[in-house]
Parts: structure tokens; C-alpha cells; sequence
């Protein structure tokens, strides 16, 4: 795209017309934001069990004394890697690589001892759990059984591809009981991405083609030099 190159006094009057949609847009983001709080609360009864580093952690320890946590669900199953996958049998989705950069804590299918050997390669510090001998994956809608042609995704039944999917799920633990308040899933994972917030400030932007294509994107030690 070529960019209008102008005077001073012409870009300040357009960066004052931009200023009004932003504003508005930042009141808006403010109200959503609010009615995302504001949403109602479900009970998380049932007992899930992670496995890390120290062994096994159930999702209260998953909060280390905290009152919220945030998951993100990283696609990384060893058992169902393919040439067809974005993960392969040592390393987590090669999108899910660069959201984890931005991550407070990830709970994928993978073993253990897959997620210590990628952590480790990649010099991550933030914990990182197995919940292969679990539910919860399935329970939040991000891992799929081998073979299934339809599952619920985003809040929508539709047709399954890979076995795995993103998302980010939010719990608060509030009375000794814990509670579900939040998901999202696909381009809701924007948000927490801290990364895309600077692409977005910047001319060359998310640099993705027509399609939302990231084909610039690696793990972020497999970037050529």
C-alpha cells in the first residue's frame, strides 16, 4: 500500500479525526469489558488432576495461592501429531508457541516430560502442566477424540479438523470453592496476546495476507538468521 505522505499540520488533523473513532472505540471496549465481569459464574465440581515438574497438582493448587487464574489451552498432543498438524511429537502449535510467549500459565495434553524438554528449550518459566490423565481439555472444548467429525468449538458445533484447538479459560477461587467465568476461543484469543496489540500499532500491522495467513510465524527459536 502507498502510504500519503503530508504536512505536519495535515497529519495532526488526521490523527484528530482517527482520535474521535478511537475514543470511541475505547468506551466501547471499556462497557464490554465490564459486561464480560459481569457475566455469570458457573461451579467447577468436578476434580481435575494436572500433572508438572513436582508431580500432580489439582486445579485448585493450579492457583498458588491466588484468587483468579487464566489458562491458556496449548495445542500440543504427541499421540495425535501429524505432517497435517501444526504440532509435531516434541513441539506445541507453532501458533500457540507465540501466544505462550504472552502466557501466565498452559495446560496441554501433551506428557509431562514433552512440555519440561520444550520449556526447557525455549527458556519459558512460566508453569506449564500435562492434563493427559484428565478431562479437562475435553470438558473446556479445546481437545477432541481421534475420529470425531463434530464437536462443540467456540460455542458452535462444527466440523472437527485436528484433534486440537486454542483457548483461553478464566477461574476465580472465592469461598474455597472455584468457579468458571470465562472462555474464549479462535480470534477472541487477540485479547491476550500482547504482541498483536504492537503489530496493530504499526504500518506493516499483523503483516498477514488476505486470508489471515501467518506464514512469517515460527517457534521462536526455528527463525531463519
Amino acid at each position: 500500500m502507498q502510504h500519503k505522505v503530508v504536512s505536519h499540520e495535515q497529519w495532526v488533523e488526521a490523527r484528530k479525526r482517527h482520535l474521535v473513532e478511537e475514543k470511541m472505540f475505547t468506551k466501547l471496549r471499556d462497557k464490554l469489558s465490564q459486561a464480560r465481569r459481569d457475566l455469570p459464574w458457573e461451579l467447577v465440581d468436578k476434580e481435575y488432576v494436572f500433572e508438572g515438574p513436582q508431580g500432580k497438582r489439582t486445579l485448585d493448587q493450579l492457583f498458588d495461592g491466588r484468587g483468579q487464574l487464566v489458562i491458556y489451552h496449548a495445542m500440543f498432543n504427541p499421540e495425535t501429531a501429524s505432517e497435517h498438524t501444526t504440532w509435531t511429537k516434541d513441539s506445541p502449535c507453532f501458533a500457540c508457541s507465540f501466544w505462550m510467549d504472552n502466557t501466565m500459565a498452559a495446560v496441554s495434553r501433551a506428557s509431562v516430560d514433552k512440555i519440561e524438554a520444550y520449556r526447557r528449550r525455549v527458556g519459558w518459566e512460566f508453569p506449564w502442566y500435562s492434563s493427559k490423565a484428565s478431562d479437562f481439555n475435553f470438558d473446556y472444548h479445546v481437545s477432541f477424540k481421534p475420529g470425531e467429525k463434530e464437536g462443540e468449538y467456540n460455542y458452535r458445533e462444527e466440523a472437527i479438523g485436528p484433534s486440537e484447538k486454542p483457548g483461553v479459560s478464566v477461574f476465580v477461587r472465592e469461598g474455597g470453592k472455584i468457579y468458571h467465568t470465562y472462555s474464549a476461543y479462535a480470534r477472541g484469543l487477540d485479547m491476550v496476546n500482547v504482541a498483536y496489540h504492537y503489530m496493530d500499532l504499526v504500518p506493516k500491522g499483523r503483516d498477514e495476507n488476505e486470508m489471515g495467513g501467518m506464514a512469517w510465524l515460527h517457534r521462536r527459536d526455528e527463525y531463519p538468521d
